[in-house]
């Protein structure tokens, strides 16, 4: 067995949008990823899934490992010819005991590189409208740890200089010394009016600034409740602030939105409430698996061309279905005498983007709609295949029959609950602060429900639910959920859109 080799990389101020690129190539290759308490864990979405996860946070007086421990299990790891991620708030080298990990891997003869970050010095400023240098402003801007050891006899921070300095001063994770600094800043010269703003928790939806002076930031801050991580930044370019903020006037800023979606389907729902400035929070109710037995589905497809329609109600079903015909190596030009229906514009699009016309999409995304559109064009006698999840509804099967069809409905896929922690949905609910929880359809209503457990129902007083369409609506009554925000357009963009309308008419 060889020696591995460890990455120790930057993950950015508290937005894991902001890791670089070659961050998440990293992490992707990785057997271990070691993470810090200021990483982002939605960056651990880019692990393999069977990478070993080990948090290493340090929080004041509360340490899950020492700075000596974090060393020698990076050493053991990479001892033991593994791929190591070393996941470190910010940028590795600013601050972040990176040069001390680095020099315990060399000595022990073990390969590393640095992948630096985002420092929070500039990018969480920035977030607040307050850029750390100006024209006419600040020509320069300094960084300072605000963590010194308040009891030492000697301090490291030349305050005496410092207050020399007309540039911008940013002093990192100081909020315990912050009176401390201020105090030593005015006594060697500065101005007990010049601007500071204290920004705690910079980059995330749960930011918070406050603004004042170095005479009466230390007040504001106690009386506002900020806490670690915070940064503080003296000088006249906090003044900026009001004209150029812009993360905090996002529509949706401060919002927290549960994506109950399959895992790989998540992301785009959450990208789009991200981009509205919401955290999305993913706790997968549904999967999607392969089902126990193809010999309907390749009896189906090796007769392919029998069927005169093909309708599709789902983006997993067309994956579903696509996947098959490749394993069992058919051409899509089997699919000539064919005409394709889908039941939404989603629907219609993946079969778009293989080449593919669509004979008719209804305006209202759903079965009956189908139907409705279908029953003109329907010959009696004429075969359909309905390529479909294994618990959808029977009502589009009983009306194609009633046009005179002949309809093979055959199950493409299988919708199950995922392993999912209920503690882990019970901590969301509880100490997430989650607004709003978001149905794409009747499974993640059910599972979600069936994860939770009828007795926990309680933790969802005081949050909005929001629905897709209204069978997902009408699932969700059944349950006992009541249904606040409702989806005009039944896709994810008409969610997005109603959720957005919920908090900004």
């Amino acid at each position: 067995m060889g020696v591995g080799k460890v990455f120790l990389i930057g993950a950015g101020p508290g937005d894991y949008k902001l890791i670089t690129l070659k961050g998440i190539e990293c992490i992707q290759k990785a057997d271990v990823v070691l993470y810090d308490r200021l990483a982002s864990p939605k960056l651990l979405k880019f692990a393999r899934e069977d990478a070993e996860l080990i948090y290493v946070g340090k929080a004041p007086n509360n340490h899950a490992y020492t700075q000596e421990e974090i060393n020698q299990l990076l050493v053991k790891k990479g001892l033991e010819g593994k791929v190591v991620a070393r996941l470190k708030g910010g940028d590795p080298f600013v601050f972040g005991r990176g040069g001390e990990e680095g020099k315990e891997l060399r000595a022990n003869g073990i390969s590393f590189e640095i992948v630096p970050g985002i420092t929070s010095a500039i990018s969480v400023p920035a977030y607040a409208g307050i850029p750390v240098t100006h024209r006419n402003v600040s020509s320069s801007f300094h960084v300072i740890t605000g963590n010194e050891d308040p009891t030492k006899e000697e301090s490291s921070v030349d305050y005496e200089a410092l207050a020399k300095l007309e540039g911008t001063l940013i002093f990192l994770m100081g909020i315990k010394n912050l009176d401390k600094i201020c105090q030593s800043l005015i006594k060697y010269g500065q101005s007990p009016e010049r601007p500071v703003a204290v920004i705690m928790r910079g980059t995330t939806t749960e930011q918070k600034k406050v603004e004042g002076t170095l005479n009466n930031i230390h007040q504001k801050v106690m009386e506002k409740g900020l806490k670690n991580p915070s940064i503080i930044i003296v000088g006249e370019v906090v003044n900026l602030s009001e004209s150029l903020r812009w993360h905090e006037n996002k529509p949706l800023f401060g919002k927290k939105v549960l994506v109950t979606r399959t895992r790989q389907q998540a992301s785009h729902l959450s990208k789009k409430l991200e981009d509205l400035g919401a955290e999305a929070v993913e706790f997968p109710t549904i999967k999607i698996e392969k089902p126990e037995s193809f010999d309907i589905i390749d009896q189906a497809l090796g007769q392919i061309e029998k069927y005169k329609w093909i309708i599709f109600t789902s983006v997993n079903g067309v994956a579903a279905f696509f996947n098959r015909m490749k394993k069992l190596n058919m051409d899509i030009r089997s699919l000539l005498n064919a005409k394709l229906v889908a039941i939404g514009p989603a629907t219609a699009k993946v079969l778009e983007d293989k080449g593919l016309m669509i004979e008719y999409v209804p305006e209202e995304y759903r079965a009956e709609a189908i139907i409705h559109g279908l029953k003109d064009k329907i010959k009696e006698g004429e075969h359909i295949l309905l390529p479909r999840a294994d618990i959808a509804r029977e009502i589009l099967v009983k009306e194609l029959k009633n046009l005179g069809a002949v309809v093979d409905d055959i199950h493409i896929y299988r919708t199950v609950i995922p392993k999912q922690d209920q503690e882990k949905l019970i901590a969301i609910l509880k100490d997430k602060n989650v607004d709003v929880i978001t149905f794409t359809s009747s499974s993640t209503v059910r599972n979600f429900i069936e994860i939770l457990g009828e007795n926990n129902k309680e933790l969802l007083e005081g949050k909005k639910m929001a629905s897709i369409g209204p069978i997902t609506e009408e699932t969700a009554k059944k349950l006992g959920l009541n249904i606040d925000i409702k989806a005009k357009a039944f896709t994810i963009d008409g969610l997005v859109t109603a959720i957005n309308n919920e908090y900004n008419q």
